[in-house]
């Protein structure tokens, strides 16, 4: 009996055991998957915030692996060869930590403490969020590893000194996480935190100093450092402000790269192909609030520029841009530049073609183009590129003419002008 009991005894503790064995077992796989699921909710998160600041753009050379790096930035102080972001953990960022991560984003400091180089747009960046910051984190830890030892910068002296970086910061580098305005929307205020942080939209659209620092961040306009392309000011409705544009017409350019009387091209083409068009309706909406806001009104902006008075030899300049117009241009723009809605874009009344400098317009002609394949634009009508077929004073002259046809009104280009805007394409 005693051996019985004992038995019985045995038995029943081994059947509490196993319960409790298997509760522990499925408490261990419960609390591993809540993590398991928050962690994929990071990554999630985080490549959806990788797209929206174009992390790719930079860090992928053309041809190369995905975040690998090796991309030439041409700059006024050297050229700048962008680094490999895969967790690879000797030529990536393998062995870096969220602190590291957080360290470049936001303070513009590399994993060893040396001063980062302000073509990574940490005076952009130091805006963004902590939790923002690690999701991308996160993302990028999740990427296959790429082996890719890219080459070292090219920094023309004295601009390769960590001393002089030092005091470039303390000059003009501002340190901070966004701060929400509370006077405005918190949709505003989402499309603030895109544009002016995440979107580091001011690295093109804001002039720059002698030393290559941001003068302010009005968005109001400077020549892209290292290209042959202009970044439209927003807020003037002479070049790109929307401040009187339609909410969901400045949705529609942003996010699939053309509307009924716009089109992107060159770099911004690209921003909305490899960036914009993925973001939500929600974040686009926020950022067409943003912009609008800022958008002067047209009574805001100088007088409507009256059409002047042509001397002779200046009408006969325009009428030979107005033959090779007709020869080249007119069946696909109009006879009076009123273009095809959403297949080519206006040149009557178009800002792109009138704002000076009359780079962008220039280059379209030398180089043709088309604007992003996008989701709600998947075969878009393109222009094929000129500089083959006409030569430069024809470009000159066709270029002339349109900015000072059909009301609109323009300085004049000439073949030097034309040759001042060839470089290499974006």
């Amino acid at each position: 009996m005693r051996n019985s009991s004992a038995a019985g005894f045995t038995g029943k503790w081994r059947t509490i055991v196993c319960v409790a064995g298997g509760l522990l077992f499925l408490a261990q796989t419960a609390s591993a998957q809540i993590p398991a699921d928050s962690d994929a909710e990071q990554v999630r998160r985080g490549e959806y915030l990788a797209r929206a600041g174009n992390c790719m753009g930079c860090h992928t050379a053309r041809g190369g692996e995905p975040y690998a790096g090796g991309r030439k930035l041409n700059t006024p102080f050297g050229e700048f060869i962008t680094s490999n972001i895969t967790p690879d953990n000797e030529t990536g960022i393998g062995r870096w930590s969220g602190e590291d991560f957080w360290q470049a984003l936001h303070h513009g400091k590399s994993k060893d403490g040396r001063y980062l180089y302000p073509a990574f747009p940490y005076t952009e960046y130091t805006k963004v969020t902590r939790p923002d910051a690690d999701a991308i984190f996160a993302y990028l830890r999740s990427l296959p590893p790429v082996a890719q030892t890219n080459p070292p910068h090219k920094i023309r002296p004295p601009y390769d000194n960590q001393t002089l970086l030092f005091l470039w910061r303390k000059w003009y580098f501002k340190e901070g996480v966004y701060q929400p305005d509370k006077s405005k929307s918190d949709e505003w205020n989402r499309g603030n935190y895109l544009v002016q942080g995440l979107g580091h939209c001011n690295a093109c659209h804001t002039p720059r100093n002698v030393w290559g620092a941001s003068q302010d961040d009005k968005l109001s306009g400077s020549k892209i450092v290292g290209t042959y392309w202009y970044a439209p000011s927003l807020i003037s409705p002479l070049e790109a402000g929307v401040g009187e544009w339609p909410i969901e017409d400045i949705v529609e350019l942003l996010s699939t790269g053309i509307n009924s009387h716009a089109v992107t091209s060159g770099p911004m083409a690209t921003i909305v192909r490899q960036s914009l068009q993925y973001l939500s309706n929600e974040d686009m909406r926020s950022i067409a609030v943003y912009l609008q806001s800022l958008g002067e009104k047209q009574d805001q902006a100088q007088a409507p520029r009256k059409a002047r008075k042509m001397p002779e030899q200046v009408r006969q300049y325009l009428a030979l841009g107005e033959a090779v117009y007709e020869k080249h241009c007119q069946d696909c723009h109009g006879k009076s530049g009123e273009g095809t809605p959403k297949m080519y874009p206006p040149l009557a009344g178009n800002r792109n073609v009138t704002m000076n400098p009359p780079l962008n317009t220039i280059r379209s002609v030398l180089y043709g183009g088309y604007p992003p394949a996008t989701a709600g634009n998947p075969r878009p009508y393109g222009m094929p590129p000129y500089q083959h077929f006409i030569r430069d004073i024809e470009i000159g002259q066709v270029v002339s003419y349109i900015r000072n046809a059909w009301g609109n009104v323009g300085s004049l280009v000439s073949p030097e002008d034309v040759d001042n805007s060839r470089g290499n394409e974006f």
